[in-house]
Parts: structure tokens; C-alpha cells; sequence
């Protein structure tokens, strides 16, 4: 079983559309675990009622807001698939996501996989181009860039065991990979679109020093680097992002 992990905060505008790819998966041994971080618009009420109508979809409240790490750790806690994926409340899933992605981690005994995904705006059906990421990642080739698009990561829980983000506010799938790729030499990437990212006016690779200031907290507290090891990544991370922004974008014809 697949325990696909969605934190939900005011996601009313997008939050049917992101179920509805995950019930329209052609793999169907899977449960979908949403946790609300105190929202306020009415997330609750549409997810309460696709529970209703699909038992694998489950809800859950926290008590207060902690935000993404938090509200994905305890849908991790609650998980009771081998296998972990995650799917953020404005994002989707193409619908042979799950079963492409399985086999192809099955069948090659990966126990860390992503793949290539489409970046959109409200219209999906004209993408505005596709993220290509790396055939595969290395804890060493991660620290300079994050390769992995958080929809697309799958790990298996049988080889790693449960493994949680940091509580940080950003940069905690970061984190995470990190943190699996310590645990096994690659994570490897299936080179199709299977997923849909949806691009916001206020996301962090918009604010250059907010994730300037997020990613020098990674490698200084969260993975406890010296500071001018960490100045020295910084600069090897700049380098690397910008030239990946540029190289991994194919246009969708």
C-alpha cells in the first residue's frame, strides 16, 4: 500500500481537484492521508465529504497550525503503507502515476524514486513546461541543488523505515532527502511527467533571499555544518540552481 501524504491549509480553491487525482489512480491499493493545519476557508468540509464517499481517503485536524513539516509528519505517524508519496493540496497526480512509478521501483529494486513533472498555473491542460530532473541524485549532488519536486518523491518504509521532516517551516522535503540519501547511495528518477506542480504568486524560488536565507539554515543547523562550510555551499548552491532553472526546462509541445 501507497500512504500519500497532503498537508491542507486554506486550500478550498484547489483541494477537490488534487482528491480527485489520487482517487483517479489507476493503482488502487493506496490511502490518502490529508491533515489540516487550522484552516479556515472550509478545506475541512470538502475532504470530510470525499470520506465519506471513499474510505482510503482519511482526514485529520491539528490542534494548531505548525505548518508543512509538522502537519506531514503526523500523516507520516499515522501512515500504514510501505510505501511513502507525497502530494501537496494545490498540486496533482497524472493518473497512472502511482502504478508507473511502484513498478518502476519494484522492478528495479529502488527504494527512493521521483520523476519529471509539469509546471502549471490554474490551466493544466497547457502546461508552461517540464520540469526535467536527473536520472539520479546522490547525498552529494543533493546538497548543491534540490533536485526532487516533493509531488513526485516516493520512499519505501521497508528499507528505511519511517523517516520525518524537520519541523522547520521551509525547506523540510529538502531536508528529508538529504536525510534518506544518507541511508542509501542514490535516489533515481523515472524519466516521464507523472505529476502537476502548481506554480503560486508568493512561492520561495520567487523570493531569492528568503531561500537564500532557508538554505544557509539547512546546512548550518539542520545538517550542523561549520559557517564557512556552509558559506562555502551556499555559493556552490547558487551557482548550481540558477544553472538548473535554465537547463531542466523543456517546452511542451
Amino acid at each position: 500500500m501507497v500512504s500519500i501524504i497532503t498537508p491542507v491549509f486554506n486550500s478550498q480553491k484547489y483541494i477537490s481537484e488534487c482528491i480527485t487525482s489520487v482517487i483517479n489512480q489507476t493503482y488502487d491499493n493506496w490511502e490518502h492521508i490529508l491533515i489540516d493545519d487550522c484552516s479556515t476557508d472550509g478545506s475541512d468540509e470538502i475532504i470530510k465529504n470525499f470520506s465519506k464517499i471513499d474510505k482510503r481517503i482519511k482526514y485529520y485536524a491539528l490542534e494548531r497550525n505548525g505548518g508543512a513539516g509538522v502537519a506531514r509528519n503526523k500523516a507520516i505517524e499515522l501512515a500504514k503503507g510501505r510505501y511513502i508519496a507525497f502530494l501537496d493540496s494545490d498540486d496533482l497526480w497524472t493518473p497512472d502515476k502511482l502504478e508507473r512509478q511502484i513498478e518502476f521501483m519494484v522492478k528495479n529494486k529502488y527504494s527512493f524514486s521521483y520523476t519529471d513533472y509539469f509546471v502549471i498555473t490554474d490551466d493544466r491542460e497547457h502546461p508552461l513546461f517540464r520540469r526535467s530532473a536527473p536520472n539520479r541524485v546522490s547525498y552529494t549532488k543533493m546538497l548543491r541543488n534540490d533536485y526532487i519536486g516533493c509531488l513526485t518523491a516516493i520512499y519505501d518504509v521497508s528499507y528505511f523505515g519511517k523517516v520525518y521532516m524537520s519541523d522547520i517551516r521551509k525547506r523540510q522535503d529538502w531536508v528529508l532527502w538529504l536525510n534518506l540519501l544518507k541511508k542509501t547511495d542514490f535516489a533515481y528518477c523515472l524519466k516521464m511527467p507523472l505529476a502537476y506542480y502548481r506554480i503560486g504568486n508568493q512561492s520561495l524560488s520567487k523570493n531569492k533571499f528568503k531561500l537564500l536565507s532557508h538554505n544557509f539554515n539547512v546546512y548550518y543547523k539542520e545538517l550542523g555544518y561549520s559557517f564557512f562550510m556552509s558559506c562555502y555551499l551556499m555559493v556552490i548552491f547558487l551557482m548550481t540552481y540558477f544553472y538548473y532553472k535554465m537547463t531542466s526546462k523543456k517546452l511542451v509541445t
